[in-house]
């Protein structure tokens, strides 16, 4: 997953077709045709509508650009986006950029945990264990 701090985000979107998707709004609504990447918003923390969305967009809609998280971005969020289906998270502006990449780094593949399969990797943890290498 890739990490944007909140100050370097602006400039990010020239020469992309980007959609700004609301929290509320359905993504099988959502023409993607043409569409580069997708803006999914968190208004505060303890909203996580925007997982469901980035989850639909991925394993359900096919979609294989670029989905973005924004707003109420916290470190011990990552984890669990980037298994949702995000590729990019633009961290809220007080959230410190070295802890962040520690926090990812402490799940490399989700080999601890990882007991289901996600929108990224459909199998379960225990079918890939049991596959010899």
């Amino acid at each position: 997953m890739k990490l944007i701090a909140y100050n370097a985000d602006a400039a990010s979107a020239k020469g992309q077709n980007v959609v700004e998707l609301a929290n509320d709004a359905d993504p099988q609504q959502l023409s993607l045709e043409g569409v580069e990447r997708i803006n999914l918003n968190f208004p505060k923390f303890t909203d996580g509508r925007a997982f469901s969305q980035a989850f639909l967009l991925r394993r359900r809609l096919g979609f294989k650009g670029e989905i973005r998280a924004t707003g109420d971005v916290l470190v011990d969020q990552l984890a669990q986006m980037e298994r949702s289906g995000f590729d990019v998270a633009v961290l809220r502006a007080d959230q410190d950029m070295a802890i962040a990449q520690r926090v990812l780094a402490a799940y490399p593949g989700y080999g601890v945990g990882k007991y289901q399969g996600d929108a990224v990797d459909i199998q379960p943890h225990f079918i890939t264990a049991a596959t010899p290498v």
